[in-house]
């Protein structure tokens, strides 16, 4: 049944002036606009978020329709459409609809859509979830390009190039990236410490002053864990750093810079699981970013800690 009464729940949702500023601010380019539907959509309730599941459930038939068909398939209004639109940053239906049947087509000339959204079943043979998995990664790779703030990076890069300290704060699969950026900002000699534990995470946090930096890595941006240890850690006035999916996630309002990854959930890999990847891209990003602001120190420990370990090496031709 589709709403022509005001749209009173789309009212409540987190749409207004402040959201389209917040996305503008965090650099979203107009080149992902599925990817930018995805992280929108969880800041929305109601009918604009019909509108935001039907686009993504099936993107090339909303490039397709008009704002009515789209209205009356989403059981919504023509005005709850371009209110969406809008939210999204965009002008207005056309607008929107433009970048989705472009986006779409580039998906569908390089294989992404091959099974993205087609559910795995227990008779599929390896090769089809070998190619559902690169079809799904390979698009995560490039929504995550499209959302991803670089003067962001920048920022973040500079901030511990120049840091006497870096924390690193996750749980779970979150705490296992964290340690791989630990062990390569340790490689170039960077000070960094990852923390999995809140006890010692909190500890840390509150050692940390101006001039040092804290990164929390959360997809949802809501494990409460990484919020408190990266509150800490702004709290003593260090520079806050968060990786996350989500831009109005709580983890993302506290941060003080916010670098955004996207996913393609598939069958046995929900979006936290999907993330990994993304967020790996990223954080290599960021420290290569860092080894080129520090490229002297970086080259000098990136070869003394490679000789050091050049003996655990066994020779070219032994037995294993």
């Amino acid at each position: 049944m589709v709403d022509h009464e005001v749209d009173t729940s789309a009212l409540t949702a987190v749409v207004d002036a402040d959201a389209v500023d917040r996305r503008s601010a965090l650099g979203v380019s107009a080149d992902g606009v599925l990817a930018r539907v995805r992280a929108g959509a969880g800041e929305l309730t109601g009918a604009l978020r019909r509108v935001a599941e039907h686009v993504l459930s099936d993107p090339e038939a909303a490039a397709r329709a008009t704002i009515v068909e789209l209205a009356e398939r989403s059981g919504t209004s023509p005005a709850t459409i371009t209110r969406f639109c809008r939210a999204m940053g965009f002008e207005g239906y056309a607008d929107l609809r433009l970048g989705i049947a472009s986006e779409t087509g580039r998906a569908r000339s390089a294989g992404w859509t091959v099974d993205i959204g087609r559910e795995i079943q227990p008779s599929d043979p390896l090769s089809r979830v070998l190619d559902q998995i690169m079809a799904a990664d390979t698009r995560a790779m490039h929504d995550t390009a499209a959302l991803l703030d670089l003067a962001e990076v920048e920022r973040a890069a500079v901030a511990i190039a120049g840091a006497s300290r870096v924390n690193i704060f996750g749980a779970s699969g979150s705490a296992l990236v964290g340690e791989e950026m630990q062990f390569s900002l340790h490689r170039i000699g960077v000070a960094a410490w990852a923390w999995s534990d809140v006890h010692e995470g909190l500890a840390s946090a509150a050692l940390l002053g101006a001039g040092d930096v804290a990164l929390g890595i959360s997809h949802t941006g809501q494990t409460r864990e990484t919020i408190e240890l990266l509150a800490e850690a702004g709290s003593r006035g260090a520079t806050t750093i968060a990786l996350t999916g989500f831009p109005r996630s709580p983890l993302a309002e506290l941060a003080d810079i916010v670098l955004l990854t996207a996913s393609q959930a598939t069958t046995f890999r929900p979006d936290a699981l999907s993330a990994r990847h993304p967020q790996l891209v990223v954080l290599d990003l960021l420290y290569i970013a860092v080894a080129q602001r520090t490229h002297d120190r970086a080259h000098a420990a990136f070869r003394r800690t490679a000789q050091a370990v050049d003996g655990h090496k066994a020779a070219k031709g032994a037995a294993s």
